[in-house]
């Protein structure tokens, strides 16, 4: 019941207010991963399809609302910085500070990438802004980077809407099973890095 209202919420405001609508859906759907883009795209490259609003003005939009959410949780991992999640690191159990100097290392030689590929990613679409604040990515480069694969994201999923016209709907299941098998692929990783980790820690020994 809860998604079937988010669900609506999104659509009437795509319905009233037609391209930035779309892109003020879009833009919260970064900031509260509940709100369905697979809904929101598609249903804006419908009513292009309709003659509602124009088919780049609907692409322009939802891609303005992707970097404006993305720009938001750059903000907040910024806000949060290096320091303080060390802090938070260090205290999580099973997880070492050093763990996190790996992740820094690697987001340093690949964080465009993974900025860009991340924006095609469920769940991780509005994860990777927060690493990219943390880590300062240079304002320009996140931008560069989020706003090339939001437009592809983005217009992948309108022209899907604008293509199949009334059938529209009909995107929504597939990019759910895109999405359920990143959730099994991230918790089947969580559960091997967990189970590595509790092997490696000293057994007890006994009194």
């Amino acid at each position: 019941m809860m998604m079937t209202g988010i669900t609506e919420f999104a659509t009437d405001l795509v319905e009233r207010l037609g391209g930035p609508g779309a892109g003020l859906a879009v833009a919260l759907e970064n900031l509260f991963p509940p709100i369905p883009s697979e809904v929101i795209l598609p249903l804006a490259g419908f009513a292009a399809s309709r003659g509602e609003l124009n088919l780049l003005s609907a692409i322009a939009w939802t891609t303005l609302g992707s970097v404006v959410g993305a720009l938001a949780l750059y903000g907040i991992g910024a806000a949060l910085g290096r320091d303080r999640l060390r802090t938070i690191v260090d205290r999580m159990p099973l997880v070492h500070v050093r763990d996190l100097d790996r992740t820094e290392a690697w987001f340093a030689r690949h964080g465009r990438k993974a900025v860009f590929f991340g924006r095609m990613v469920p769940i991780f679409r509005s994860l990777i802004s927060v690493p990219a604040g943390v880590e300062r990515m240079p304002l320009p480069v996140f931008l560069l980077y989020t706003t090339l694969g939001s437009l592809l994201w983005n217009t992948t999923f309108v022209l899907a809407g604008y293509v199949l016209g009334e059938n529209w709907p009909r995107v929504e299941p597939v990019a759910g099973t895109f999405q359920n098998v990143v959730i099994v692929v991230c918790v089947l990783a969580v559960a091997l890095f967990v189970v590595s980790r509790l092997r490696r820690r000293p057994a007890s020994r006994p009194h």
